[in-house]
């Protein structure tokens, strides 16, 4: 499905939040118009940034009126509602609200627990520890509070996925989006997936294996 020009994705690639909004639309056959915010350059900071997104972070969705969406999560549920099939929010109560749960503990437990870690140790994020805000210090001891709480994390979905196929139910929904790019992320600090948690390593395998993990 093509959207008109005057739609666009503000993004940035290396942005894990941004490659989720990427995966999902790669899932559902959406193209739209990408417009790249350099991050490492603090273009999220630049003025005309600030206008589509007060918060200073990628990704924001512009629409055709000119409303502008950010959160990831956000952008993800629009496009879900203007095209239903295939569904990646679950279907029914119970399956939606697992896919809810699932998806929280994806981005609490996964997905932040990597950003502490590269947040308070790469030099690039050097006074901004977090995310949008400068002025802001790493504080080293997080590196370690983070690195635990991934363990954990790799534990958890490991014995989930001993349960069922993908993460929230035996459909592919976007908490697996969520999971599969939060251990994108943390390849990029050198951790991956322990050997040990082989129903992880084979759900992740099976993801990657999907043409939308290349997007």
């Amino acid at each position: 499905m093509k959207r008109g020009d005057a739609m666009k994705l503000y993004d940035f690639s290396l942005a894990p939040n941004s490659r989720r909004v990427r995966v999902f639309l790669a899932e559902k056959g959406i193209d739209t118009p990408l417009v790249s915010v350099n991050t490492r350059e603090n273009e999220h900071f630049s003025a005309w940034f600030r206008e589509k997104n007060s918060a200073c972070t990628v990704p924001v969705l512009k629409l055709d009126d000119g409303t502008c969406i950010s959160e990831s999560v956000a952008i993800c549920r629009y496009f879900e509602e203007i095209q239903p099939e295939p569904t990646l929010f679950g279907t029914g109560a119970t399956e939606r609200a697992l896919v809810e749960m699932w998806n929280r503990r994806a981005e609490l437990e996964g997905q932040q627990a990597v950003a502490q870690i590269i947040r308070n140790s790469a030099p690039m994020f050097k006074d901004r520890a977090l995310a949008g805000v400068r002025g802001v210090p790493q504080i080293p001891e997080l590196i370690e509070r983070g690195k635990a709480s991934l363990c954990r994390f790799f534990e958890t979905i490991d014995q989930r996925l001993g349960e069922t196929r993908y993460l929230a139910a035996e459909s592919f929904s976007i908490a697996d989006i969520t999971a599969f790019v939060a251990i994108g992320f943390a390849e990029r600090a050198e951790i991956g997936v322990p050997n040990s948690c082989a129903n992880a390593n084979r759900w992740f395998a099976d993801i990657s294996a999907r043409l939308s993990a290349e997007a």
